[in-house]
């Protein structure tokens, strides 16, 4: 059996959560693609935060405004670091993923035309589906769809019929929620530049498991969303390149984001708090910037290589239930498993492992069109995390063998 070199009792340490028991059993918690959970480290750099500086940013003169401005501003420039943007003020702070697209679909009102055309993929979360629909309905413009074929990746071929010199914006993830297959992003990136396209990925499933060097990857935006990667709830990145972020009008009016305000007009500030309207979750960006460090202290070749293992491991168990399908076999992929049995609701086995202590994610997992391809209600979703274990995945596994007994 693989040997891992993650020093995984003293890493569960960190999470005082996989400690406690649901329906009197010990946690096994496999819904990290839905959210991940949130180690002390980040945990204390919050509540030192409120406890010691809690100030508004950017404006105050006094000692507190100023270290609360330091602290939010060393996240960006981390967040910079690691993802390797090549400036720090072409990394927006959002609220998280969802909020990072709808800036971008926003902007794009004033760049098209009717007739223009977008392309998004099959395999997408309804957050990269719906505001650029409600774009199109506002442009006139025409939305195209990458199919993908049974094994559940994206048919190139027909995305090389779909672009073309109409195409203005292409949109799709780099890792999807819902299968975890890993995306060739690379050659849609290139293709899309080849005809003047812009494009945005939503990362918002890989940076938990992979880092994307954005000056390498090209893309002209890049989002994800700190829960993914060990940090709070509603904070999150679009990156974008500059002279895209320069070229798109602002998304909310307020404080914050203006230069000069008169009520014959409004100019507005620079990169990048001209998308930065209002007094932003401060406590929630100093914890996302922790939460960089903490996965970076673990090292993300060792992440991969266990949750590599683990994903290996259960799929071959699960191969061994009888009637079981797995969604997105494939080699390319993140640690999500995907399936259902054969006869089974998926949110029958769901409940019946939550009543055995283990967390997984039923339903379309805001994937209807990749449900709708399958036929299928929804699948059962289990995402595994560098924190969980071999004896979690015994225990998963054996959880869905005990409840697909008692319900056949």
């Amino acid at each position: 059996m693989y040997k891992t070199s993650l020093d995984i009792d003293q890493i569960r340490n960190d999470f005082p959560i996989l400690h406690r028991k649901v329906n009197g059993q010990p946690l096994v918690y496999l819904d990290n693609a839905a959210t991940s959970q949130t180690p002390l480290p980040v945990i204390d750099a919050i509540g030192d935060y409120y406890k010691h500086t809690n100030a508004n940013i950017h404006r105050g003169v006094h000692a507190l405004s100023q270290e609360a401005t330091d602290q939010y501003e060393a996240a960006r420039q981390k967040i910079q670091q690691h993802f390797n943007a090549a400036h720090a003020h072409e990394i927006i702070l959002t609220s998280g993923t969802t909020h990072a697209i709808n800036l971008v679909a926003n902007g794009f009102a004033s760049l098209l035309n009717q007739g223009d055309e977008l392309i998004v993929s099959a395999l997408e979360h309804h957050a990269n589906i719906v505001p650029w629909q409600m774009l199109c309905e506002r442009t006139g413009a025409t939305l195209k769809v990458i199919p993908m074929t049974d094994a559940g990746i994206l048919d190139m071929n027909a995305f090389s019929q779909l672009v073309n010199t109409r195409t203005k914006v292409v949109f799709v993830n780099h890792v999807s929620n819902a299968l975890g297959i890993i995306n060739p992003i690379e050659h849609i990136i290139e293709k899309a530049h080849a005809v003047g396209a812009a494009v945005l990925i939503d990362g918002a499933q890989a940076t938990p498991h992979l880092v994307p060097d954005l000056q390498k990857l090209n893309a002209d935006f890049y989002t994800t969303s700190a829960h993914k990667i060990c940090g709070p709830t509603g904070i999150g990145m679009l990156y974008g390149k500059e002279k895209w972020l320069r070229k798109l009008p602002p998304y909310q009016g307020g404080g914050e984001m203006i230069d000069q305000v008169t009520f014959e007009k409004t100019t507005y500030a620079d990169l990048p708090h001209k998308f930065e309207a209002g007094t932003p979750n401060i406590a929630g960006g100093v914890g996302f910037g922790a939460a960089i460090d903490y996965m970076n202290r673990i090292g993300f070749d060792a992440i991969a290589a266990h949750e590599n293992d683990l994903l290996q491991h259960a799929t071959e168990k699960l191969k061994q239930i009888e009637g079981l399908r797995i969604y997105g076999d494939v080699q390319n992929k993140v640690a999500v498993i995907s399936f259902n049995v054969e006869g089974l609701h998926p949110y029958d086995i769901g409940t019946l492992l939550d009543k055995m202590g283990i967390a997984v994610r039923t339903g379309h997992h805001c994937c209807q069109p990749i449900m709708d391809f399958y036929q299928i209600p929804g699948t059962v979703r289990a995402s595994f995390a560098f924190y969980n274990t071999h004896e979690e995945l015994e225990r998963f596994v054996t959880g869905v063998e005990k409840a697909v007994s008692m319900l056949r």
